[in-house]
């Protein structure tokens, strides 16, 4: 489903990752591990299209990301904070990207709001959400349309202990169903809880990978 292969990129004359490999397979989570400034925010961003003067190659469906296409097809994603239309609600924001692919309508987004712990009657701007209410939101546009995979940097930055235990069992769901999950994050029992195996990244070098 996702495969990076020998994938370098630099800035500003600074090497950013290099020479990064990693698969992940259909229906499986693998955890992405590394402290800041490891590189793993900005490997999520060349899988996603966010990133594209890297060297190398990635593959997401078999197609070649910024060759055959910008963006992965099927792709949800939470990299760093979510971006949302500040003086928009929760709903109306949800509403504005469900209509670009049009796949799924006022039910599917009132869903997966409540599944977050939203109200989508909730009047009250973007702009005045908390942070903890943004990341929940981004949960929800990540997964609202059903996507294939999911690529997830730190996903439940702000929530609080009880929406953490519920997002993972989420996402452990997530993936009994066959979805694929590309996760990184700084709490060891996200990655055990809901991944196969783990990469661990430092210095923009893959230095391992196991089961989780």
């Amino acid at each position: 489903m996702i495969k990076v292969d020998h994938v370098s990129l630099t800035i500003k004359k600074q090497e950013i990752l290099r020479d990064v490999s990693l698969e992940v397979g259909r229906g499986e989570a693998v955890g992405l591990v590394g402290g800041n400034g490891s590189g793993k925010t900005m490997l999520m961003k060349c899988i996603c299209g966010i990133h594209r003067s890297f060297l190398g190659e990635i593959m997401v469906l078999d197609k070649r990301i910024c060759k055959d296409l910008e963006f992965p097809p099927q792709t949800g994603f939470i990299i760093e904070a979510p971006g949302f239309l500040p003086y928009l609600n929760g709903y109306e924001n949800l509403k504005v990207l469900a209509d670009i692919k049009k796949v799924i309508g006022k039910k599917e987004i009132i869903g997966y709001m409540e599944l977050v712990g939203l109200d989508p009657t909730e009047k009250k701007s973007v702009k005045k959400y908390s942070l903890g209410m943004k990341q929940r939101l981004g949960l929800a546009q990540a997964l609202m349309e059903h996507p294939q995979i999911l690529i997830l940097d730190e996903p439940f930055n702000g929530l609080d202990k009880h929406m953490v235990e519920k997002m993972r069992k989420v996402l452990t769901r997530q993936k009994q169903e066959g979805k694929t999950i590309l996760l990184a994050s700084h709490n060891e029992k996200d990655i055990e809880y809901i991944c196969d195996r783990t990469y661990v990244i430092d210095g923009g070098r893959i230095i391992s990978g196991q089961q989780s």
